[in-house]
């Protein structure tokens, strides 16, 4: 197998990897799918994918990125979710990597409520805990529809970006 084949191999492999590192935040998916993507085009010498799509997708990454972390702190954010839960959705997300899939789906609701509730509890000595929890529950659900939605918003960024890609090698 000749050099060039030796890389297009390992950029196909890094870009099925990355695809599936979308769905699993184990992987860095978005920077796997990237990598895959420019060692072809350097692999071409730039002839297939020039600079310009090469750009392009860094900047997609860039946004999938920035989604894929912006997402679920704004979905706590917007119930008023305390920096306790926003720090407690961070460590239940990674706590889930090592029970996932299943903890990828309840760590980051429990890590969020958690903290939102020890929150609660540290500022609002005279409100009952049944508020406290509500609020709680509350800022865990809508943490992990923030983060679905991001991890949404990363796939669909990802097909973007291999059918540029594909395009860009086929045209």
């Amino acid at each position: 197998m000749n050099s060039a084949m030796l890389l297009y191999t390992l950029a196909v492999v890094l870009i099925v990897t990355g695809l599936a590192g979308t769905l699993f935040p184990a992987l860095p998916g978005m920077p796997l799918m990237f990598t895959g993507m420019l060692l072809a085009a350097w692999a071409s010498h730039f002839q297939a994918i020039s600079l310009t799509v090469v750009f392009i997708l860094a900047v997609l990454t860039v946004i999938a990125l920035i989604a894929d972390f912006v997402a679920g702190a704004l979905g706590a954010k917007r119930v008023g979710a305390s920096k306790l839960a926003i720090i407690g959705a961070t460590i239940g997300t990674i706590a889930g990597l090592f029970t996932a899939p299943l903890g990828l789906i309840i760590g980051p609701f429990a890590g969020a409520a958690i903290g939102e509730y020890l929150y609660q509890q540290n500022q609002n000595v005279s409100e009952n805990t049944k508020n406290q929890l509500a609020q709680a529950t509350k800022v865990g659900i809508h943490t992990w529809i923030g983060m679905a939605i991001g991890i949404g918003i990363k796939v669909a960024l990802a097909f973007v970006m291999l059918g540029i890609f594909i395009f860009a090698w086929m045209f």
